[in-house]
C-alpha cells in the first residue's frame, strides 16, 4: 500500500479517527481513542513499516489540482465542529464518571489536535482565501488561532534557529520546551502582527489585527457553548483545546529537536533546506497525518501540497513515526539517549563537509 496518485482514497482514512470518541462513548469506553492513538498506532507504525515512494514528477501537474484530496479536507471541517459540539453536550449532560469525563475530553482533544490542527496547517498554506478561512476556523476551535500567524510568518522563516519558539534546543526536555513554545508562539505572533500593521500604516489595536480577531472568535465560540451548557462547556472546550495545543507543540518538539541552521560566507543564515527537519516515512501515521512526517520536504517547499511531499533519504531520519516518538519525548533520559547522538552525528558531518569540499 503506497501513497501513489492512484491510491488517493487512502486519504479518506483521515476521517476515520473523527468518530472514535463517539464509538468509545457508545461502547462505554471513553478511553478507547487514547488507547488506539497512543498505544495501538505506535505499535502498528512499527509493524506496517515505511513507505519511501515519491510521487512521480509527471504526476505533479494533475495531482496538485486533485479535487478529491482538497474536498477531503473541506469535508473534515463540519465534522470537526460537530465533534466539539457533541463532546460538549455529552460532557455537560451525559452523567459521566470523572474517569469517563476525562477520557472523553482527552479523546476529543487528540482528534482536534492530531487531525484538526494538521488539516488547518495544510489549509493555512493554501493560496485560496476560502481555504485559509477554514484553517482559521479550525484553529479558533482549539483556542490557537495565532498559530496561523506565527507558523506561516515566523516558524518557516526562523526554523532551526534559537529565535524560533517551535525549535527545541539540544538537551532541552519536552517539559522545558512546552511552556517556552506555547508562550513564545503567542508573543511571536503578536510581534509579527504588530509589524505587519505598522508597515501598512495601521495601529496595533485596530480592526485589522488578526490576533484580536482570533481571540474574539475563540471567546465567541466559548460563550455560545456556555450559553447552552453552562460552566461545564467551558471546562470541556478549553480542556480539549489544551490537549490539542500540547499535542501540537509536542510534535514541534520532535520535528526540529537540536537542528541548527548554519551561516553563509556573508554571515547570513543559510536557506532552509531538507536537513533542517526530522523526517519519517512511516506508512500508517503519514496517511493519518497528511504526510506531515515528511517534514523536511514541507519546510524546503512550503507550498507543496500534502500528497506531493517527498521522502528524502539524506534528511535527518527519526527512528519511528510521531506517535512512537512522543513516547520517547515523554521520558527525557530515554529521549536524550536516542536522539542526542543522532544530533551530534549530524553536526559532526556538517562541520566536516566544508573541509572535505575544500580539498576537492
Amino acid at each position: 500500500m503506497t501513497l501513489r496518485f492512484g491510491n488517493r482514497f487512502l486519504w479518506a482514512a483521515l476521517l476515520t479517527a473523527v468518530p472514535l470518541p463517539v464509538i468509545g462513548w457508545l461502547l462505554g469506553q471513553n478511553w478507547l481513542t487514547v488507547a488506539l492513538v497512543l498505544v495501538a498506532m505506535p505499535l502498528a507504525d512499527v509493524l506496517i513499516g515505511k513507505d519511501t515512494h515519491n510521487p512521480q514528477a509527471e504526476r505533479a501537474g494533475p495531482a496538485a489540482s486533485d479535487r478529491f484530496r482538497r474536498w477531503n479536507l473541506y469535508a473534515y471541517v463540519p465534522v470537526h465542529l460537530a465533534l466539539i459540539v457533541w463532546g460538549t453536550a455529552v460532557f455537560a449532560n451525559g452523567g459521566l464518571s470523572t474517569a469517563q469525563a476525562w477520557g472523553l475530553l482527552i479523546s476529543v482533544g487528540l482528534v482536534t489536535g492530531g487531525q484538526g490542527i494538521t488539516i488547518a496547517h495544510e489549509l493555512g498554506h493554501a493560496r485560496s482565501r476560502i481555504e485559509r478561512r477554514l484553517a482559521h476556523l479550525l484553529l479558533v476551535c482549539v483556542s490557537y488561532g495565532h498559530f496561523y500567524i506565527e507558523h506561516n510568518r515566523g516558524h518557516h522563516a526562523r526554523v532551526a534557529t534559537h529565535d524560533d519558539p517551535a525549535t527545541a534546543r539540544l538537551g532541552q526536555s519536552l517539559y522545558g520546551f512546552l511552556p517556552h513554545a506555547i508562550v513564545g508562539s503567542a508573543i511571536s505572533a503578536w510581534k509579527l502582527e504588530a509589524e505587519r500593521l505598522h508597515r501598512r500604516g495601521h495601529p496595533t489595536f485596530s480592526r485589522h489585527n488578526q490576533m484580536l480577531w482570533f481571540t474574539a472568535s475563540t471567546l465567541l465560540v466559548a460563550a455560545a457553548l456556555f450559553a447552552v451548557w453552562g460552566t461545564a462547556a467551558l471546562v470541556f472546550f478549553f480542556g480539549q483545546s489544551l490537549v490539542a495545543i500540547t499535542l501540537l507543540e509536542a510534535v514541534n518538539y520532535v520535528e526540529h529537536y537540536g537542528l541548527v541552521r548554519g551561516h553563509t560566507g556573508a554571515g547570513a543564515l543559510e536557506r532552509v533546506g531538507i536537513h533542517h527537519s526530522w523526517n519519517s516515512s512511516q506508512r500508517l501515521s503519514n496517511v493519518m497525518l497528511l504526510n506531515l512526517q515528511r517534514h523536511a520536504d514541507h519546510h524546503a517547499y512550503p507550498a507543496r501540497p500534502y500528497h506531493l511531499l517527498r521522502h528524502h533519504a539524506e534528511s535527518p531520519q527519526l527512528p519511528t513515526g510521531y506517535p512512537g516518538m512522543l513516547w520517547l519525548a515523554a521520558v527525557p533520559p530515554l529521549w536524550f539517549k536516542v536522539m542526542d547522538p543522532r544530533v551530534q552525528q549530524l553536526r559532526t558531518a556538517e562541520t566536516l563537509a566544508p573541509a572535505i569540499n575544500g580539498t576537492r
